[in-house]
């Protein structure tokens, strides 16, 4: 019993300097956030223009909150449903999850190390005594079976606080699959918003395209009646077959991009491409949102998945300085073990066949050709480059999100601009209608002004489609909402 006391008095004591022990190696401190007062040279926005026709109205930039499920305020019942199927069945989630739950197991196994460890072993051999020697056995008998039974606790107090860097650095690097997480849940929804918007674009262009090859094919069937009458010349149709064929041309490679949006949006939604994906989307199905969030710089690097990653590598490579330097000073091992060990299996734990022994060792490096202290110089020119990486992701993101705000606004003027052209096109087809139904122009006339008309609505519709794809992209540049939604778990302490 004496023993067993000086043993437990021995782990206490040790476990008592560990916690009451310092963490050699620099604390971590957040980076100060930038500067900036806000993105663009010029001063802050206060709100986009608007423009006449469908999607034509103002947006306004408002400090407001961004909701977890941001794609909502496109107000489109298919995108919300396939936004849903593909963050239930896309891998990309799911590998992401697996890694966040595999860091925190190893976080988990680093923290084990604060506590003593405790193995329990059984041997039992069977053994025979040369002859020639005399028998090690009371009774004298040359074979025999030795068993041995043994509990063995091994502890290794936390002086400097090695461990303790190591769990903190574990720590943040499941931080870092946090907020990959979090990167891959934004990447993800941001493609499928784009996709549906790309794929809605591509139906209304394939539209308008047909609409031009048969005003420009009715064009060439008057053209030839003409040539057959000896009122236009070969010329005359020859221009009017290229101009077709030049739209016809337009045509495959639109059904090519609409087929590959296709196979984008089943492989994002966790199918096959030659499965269907049943959402199909049109422009006229998506509402503008007309307000829009923007954060000040200060803000935004709490809300960036990509700039709160380079903080968790940051602070690891931090943690990592710690552990280098606690590696170069000494440590103390305590050592117990207690058991039984008899020649007869039945006696095992019998009287007088038990043994122990406590121990306790210092080791500290004296000569190790340099290779500590080149780790420490190691940890800490790493811990210089996460930072540098930290400044340059925050400065990649207020660009990201400058050049969103410039897209934005300059989607606006071109809006406004393709809108007027396209009315006044309308304007003039609808002239050209009622001047056709007089006998005032020929038909030609009235199918060139329907060409016109087209041309210009393939403008505005590729300028709708810049205005939603950019408004996406802000919503992405200012973090997409993650610190707000509770679909899926982002960590698990």
């Amino acid at each position: 019993m004496t023993s067993w006391r000086v043993g437990r008095s021995l782990l206490a004591l040790g476990i008592t300097l560990a916690l009451g022990a310092c963490a050699v190696g620099p604390d971590y401190h957040r980076p100060a956030p930038p500067p900036a007062k806000g993105y663009l040279e010029q001063g802050p926005i206060s709100a986009t223009a608007s423009a006449p026709g469908p999607d034509g109205q103002a947006q306004h930039f408002k400090q407001m909150d961004i909701p977890g499920q941001w794609w909502t305020l496109f107000h489109s019942e298919p995108l919300n449903g396939l936004i849903d199927a593909s963050l239930k069945n896309n891998p990309d989630v799911a590998a992401a999850q697996a890694a966040l739950k595999s860091a925190w197991e190893n976080v988990y196994a680093q923290r084990g190390l604060y506590w003593p460890q405790v193995d329990a072993n059984v041997n039992s051999a069977r053994q025979k005594t040369a002859g020639t020697l005399a028998s090690p056995l009371s009774s004298n008998a040359y074979f025999d079976t030795f068993t041995t039974a043994q509990l063995s606790i091994s502890y290794s107090p936390d002086l400097w606080g090695a461990n303790r860097r190591q769990v903190e650095s574990l720590v943040a690097q499941a931080d870092v699959q946090r907020f990959q997480l979090e990167a891959t849940y934004l990447t993800l929804t941001t493609n499928v918003t784009n996709a549906a918007i790309t794929e809605a674009s591509l139906r209304a262009q394939l539209a308008a395209t047909q609409d031009m090859i048969d005003s420009e094919s009715k064009i060439l069937d008057t053209t030839k009646k003409q040539l057959a009458l000896g009122d236009a010349s070969d010329n005359d149709v020859a221009a009017q077959e290229a101009v077709l064929e030049q739209t016809r041309a337009g045509l495959p490679p639109l059904h090519k991009q609409l087929a590959l949006e296709r196979d984008v949006l089943a492989v994002l939604s966790g199918l096959t491409p030659d499965q269907d994906v049943s959402a199909h989307f049109t422009l006229d199905g998506f509402q503008l949102p007309q307000d829009l969030p923007l954060t000040l710089p200060a803000r935004l690097v709490e809300q960036r998945p990509d700039v709160r990653m380079a903080d968790a590598q940051l602070h690891a490579a931090c943690a990592q300085v710690g552990v280098a330097f606690a590696a170069r000073l000494p440590n103390i091992q305590v050592t117990a073990n207690w058991g039984s060990s008899t020649d007869q299996m039945h006696n095992l734990f019998g009287s007088g066949t038990g043994f122990w022994n406590i121990g306790a060792g210092i080791t500290a490096p004296i000569f190790d050709g340099g290779t500590l202290k080149h780790r420490q110089r190691a940890a800490e020119a790493a811990y210089r480059q996460a930072a540098e990486q930290y400044r340059s992701t925050v400065l990649s993101a207020l660009q990201n999100v400058a050049d969103t705000l410039h897209a934005i606004q300059s989607d606006s003027d071109a809006m406004a601009a393709d809108a007027r052209a396209e009315q006044a096109a309308a304007h003039s087809l609808a002239i050209a209608q009622r001047q056709y139904a007089l006998g005032d122009i020929s038909q030609v006339a009235l199918l060139n002004a329907q060409v016109t008309y087209r041309q210009a609505e393939l403008t505005l519709i590729q300028a709708r489609t810049n205005r939603y794809s950019d408004t996406v992209a802000l919503f992405q540049a200012l973090g997409g909402g993650w610190w707000n939604r509770q679909d899926v778990a982002s960590s698990s302490k």
